[in-house]
């Protein structure tokens, strides 16, 4: 059939972007759509961690976090640009878990999974000019830091370099069966237009929407999950250290402080269950306060609400399981394949950032039977794109941006490498000095760049250049545009 695909996939989030990629690596044919931009949701609102979850080996979660963390060995790999090890201290809280406890636990996250390239964990004294005097002891371990909206990006750029066809701010309205394919309606988010598209198999990778997506195809039907709302703080440096801090609560819960951007610091995240509308998140004040008390029990620095310069929340989609606290829910994900009108649907519940590869690659095996002749699977030893450094050292390739280039300032050659990576190259092609990167926009953003991030990386609207492509809102004046946006 004309305009047919073997794969239609709904939602632009990291799974949506990583199932895409691996299929077109595998010679089929794919779409992916998602209402807003990619990763505008919950891969957009992490804590920017590849990590195998420590804290879950206390619900005995031993397979996702073994599973976890053999990712987090590939990912290093496959975009050292966009993934880096990062320290992580544990101050020692008398009150809360035995050093004893606290010791195996490290001890099971260093050895469920094979590490080559991260240091084992250890017991060492804390700095007394940056903790409260009672937090002298602790302990170190390594996970790694990511630009999670960046990681989306890179596996659509790999889907579409693999003939995958992107389709940002477009949503999916409804379907039916046409003979043997699923005819698909969708209609443009800005214009309104309408268009339809066939295909042989569909995904339901909208995360927290996907009961949402279910009821355009099957009213009928609906999924068990949890929608589990975290937020984040961002505030300005708390520490000059380049290391992360994970903190206990009395609750039981822990939050991260995260270096971020270079000049700040994230914080997060909370956990509670849903209770307004997908639509229409917000940070809630008891959230802030929670962030901000629990820094202030552990730090000298001190700060207050007044202190943030940036917040978000996101929407974790969870299997549905009976727990009195949300956030000991299982991160598992679960692949549902289902017949609907004779036809499969792929419906992808829970997941993590860590886990979106594995995945990608457990969906392919489950449409196995709808593709006999698919290739294998092919993505645990390739890059994504921008990820091929010379012997995957991201310091060298920086500093060889930095010979190759010397009319770039220091720190716009460093958020280049870290965005781009390689493809670094390709955007500074034909471009010998600062003047050929046209307008300025502030804090070293070219117009060259941004016309490069509407060309190559789907960005339609200022929020998308700002806030997920390179975070420059962070920085630059609220009152660019890019676009008159909708």
């Amino acid at each position: 059939m004309e305009n047919a695909v073997d794969l239609f996939i709904i939602g632009g989030g990291i799974n949506g972007a990583a199932i895409a990629a691996d299929a077109a690596g595998r010679g089929l044919s794919v779409t992916l759509c998602d209402k807003g931009d990619l990763g505008g949701a919950t891969s957009s609102a992490s804590s920017k961690l590849i990590h195998g979850g420590l804290r879950y080996l206390e619900q005995y979660e031993f397979t996702m976090v073994r599973k976890a963390l053999r990712e987090r060995e590939i990912l290093m790999k496959r975009a050292p640009h966009l993934i880096q090890p990062l320290q992580f201290i544990l101050p020692y809280e008398k009150h809360l878990r035995a050093k004893w406890l606290i010791r195996i636990g490290l001890f099971l996250y260093d050895h469920l999974a094979k590490r080559t390239l991260l240091p084992r964990s250890r017991s060492l004294h804390l700095k007394k000019h940056i903790l409260q005097a009672q937090f002298n002891t602790g302990f170190s371990y390594y996970d790694c830091l990511t630009d999670d909206s960046r990681l989306v990006i890179a596996n659509a750029k790999s889907a579409s370099e693999q003939g995958a066809t992107i389709l940002n701010y477009t949503e999916f309205v409804g379907t039916t069966r046409e003979m043997n394919y699923w005819k698909i309606e969708l209609r443009d988010t800005f214009s309104k237009k309408i268009s339809y598209c066939y295909a042989k198999v569909l995904v339901n990778a909208a995360g927290p929407w996907i009961n949402e997506v279910q009821k355009k195809i099957n009213p009928h039907k609906q999924f068990p999950i949890q929608l589990v709302q975290g937020s984040h703080i961002v505030t300005k440096k708390l520490y000059s250290e380049n290391h992360a801090y994970i903190l206990q609560n009395q609750d039981g819960r822990i939050i991260f402080t995260i270096p971020f951007q270079r000049q700040f610091t994230l914080i997060g995240t909370t956990d509670h269950t849903l209770t307004t509308h997908l639509d229409n998140l917000q940070v809630g004040k008891d959230d802030i306060d929670y962030l901000c008390s629990l820094i202030n029990f552990y730090f000298i620095k001190k700060i207050s609400p007044q202190d943030i310069i940036w917040m978000f929340s996101g929407v974790r989609c969870l299997q549905d399981h009976p727990a009195e606290n949300v956030s000991t829910l299982t991160r598992e994900h679960k692949l549902d394949l289902t017949i609907e009108n004779t036809l499969p649907i792929l419906t992808i519940i829970g997941g993590k950032l860590t886990t979106h590869r594995i995945l990608a690659e457990e969906a392919m095996q489950q449409l196995n039977s709808f593709f006999p002749k698919m290739k294998p699977a092919w993505t645990a030893h390739t890059f994504l794109p921008g990820g091929r450094l010379h012997q995957n050292n991201f310091i060298d390739f920086y500093q060889t941006l930095l010979r190759n280039k010397p009319w770039l300032p220091e720190d716009l050659a460093y958020r280049y490498a870290k965005s781009y990576g390689s493809d670094a190259y390709t955007l500074l092609k034909n471009i010998h000095s600062i003047s050929d990167l046209g307008k300025s926009f502030g804090s070293d953003l070219f117009e060259h760049e941004v016309n490069y991030l509407i060309t190559h990386e789907w960005a339609k609207t200022t929020e998308d250049i700002l806030w997920r492509r390179t975070k420059l809102g962070l920085l630059i004046s609220h009152s660019v545009q890019f676009f008159h946006d909708s």
